[in-house]
């Protein structure tokens, strides 16, 4: 038996990249039997039977999952936002970190188009983000700056990339390994974001032994199934505020003594970024209530 990795999912065949080719694979009966679902990104030993076909004989055990997209032994994001055209939405960039942070995985802000704003315009975008701790990786769509870097910290790494449509991330990919030859789109100017070029979810392979993941499009996130007492821990500045709240259980909206909301009145966590935090309580508690 061979080992390889799933880069694509297509109706009941698996595509799996081996050593030197990628072959189509069916599942053995059992897993079927027992309805396992393989993902993209699942590690595997399969039988070749020749032709460029095969059998996916085990499943290695995973070693994390994205759940949107269903993605296995993904090791870091690539949130990625356009600094204009579409214009910046920091409110939606923390809905896509709170997701990240969610899937315990490793976080890199990568915004794109900075060719579009002056310099001072950039910094006040992303200061808010690396004061908190994030990598932020800029990125030119002229002189390319920021895309070497950025592709450094993809090398050996299964590194998904997501973010609104629009933001650029096709062009991106094909920047880092043209070969990938992904379409890409306009922003249109009638609803401001792009159209959706990716249509499925397909891991990709870069020079240094590394695969990358471009994500179909979306400005919508969802939170219906996180646990809303888990939501503070994925914005990593409250864990980082000295003290306790009065009640063990603050969800740190309207009870009294709360820490967070006072490290908010001074100034050292973000208004925005509280403010994200409030919204999306109230869509996880409007969601329970069936609104």
């Amino acid at each position: 038996m061979k080992d390889g990795i799933i880069i694509k999912k297509y109706n009941s065949y698996y595509y799996v990249q081996g050593e030197t080719s990628v072959i189509e694979c069916k599942l053995r009966g059992r897993f079927k039997k027992n309805r396992y679902s393989l993902c993209v990104g699942d590690k595997v030993q399969y039988t070749s039977l020749g032709d460029e076909t095969g059998i996916i004989e085990n499943i290695f055990p995973r070693q994390s999952v994205l759940l949107r997209p269903l993605i296995a032994n993904v090791q870091q994001v690539i949130i990625t936002f356009a600094a204009k055209n579409p214009d910046f939405n920091s409110s939606l960039l923390d809905r896509f970190l709170v997701l990240a942070e969610y899937s315990e995985l490793d976080i890199i802000i990568c915004l794109t188009k900075i060719d579009l704003l002056n310099r001072a315009e950039i910094e006040t975008l992303v200061q808010e983000y690396q004061k908190i701790g994030y990598t932020v990786i800029k990125v030119s769509n002229v002189s390319h700056e920021g895309v070497e870097k950025l592709t450094s910290l993809l090398n050996n790494k299964i590194s998904v990339f997501a973010g609104p449509s629009g933001a650029g991330k096709s062009t991106l990919l094909n920047r880092i390994n043209p070969k990938l030859n992904l379409k890409t789109g306009m922003v249109s100017d009638k609803i401001g974001r792009g159209k959706h070029t990716t249509r499925f979810s397909e891991l990709l392979s870069l020079p240094e032994h590394g695969f990358v993941v471009d994500t179909p499009g979306f400005s919508l996130t969802e939170f219906n199934d996180l646990d809303e007492r888990a939501i503070s821990e994925c914005f990593p500045e409250f864990n980082k505020v000295e003290g306790s709240c009065k009640f063990n259980s603050c969800l740190h909206l309207h009870e009294p003594q709360c820490k967070i909301k006072n490290a908010v009145d001074h100034a050292a966590i973000s208004e925005n970024r509280y403010q994200s935090y409030v919204e999306i309580m109230d869509e996880i508690k409007k969601t329970k209530r069936g609104f």
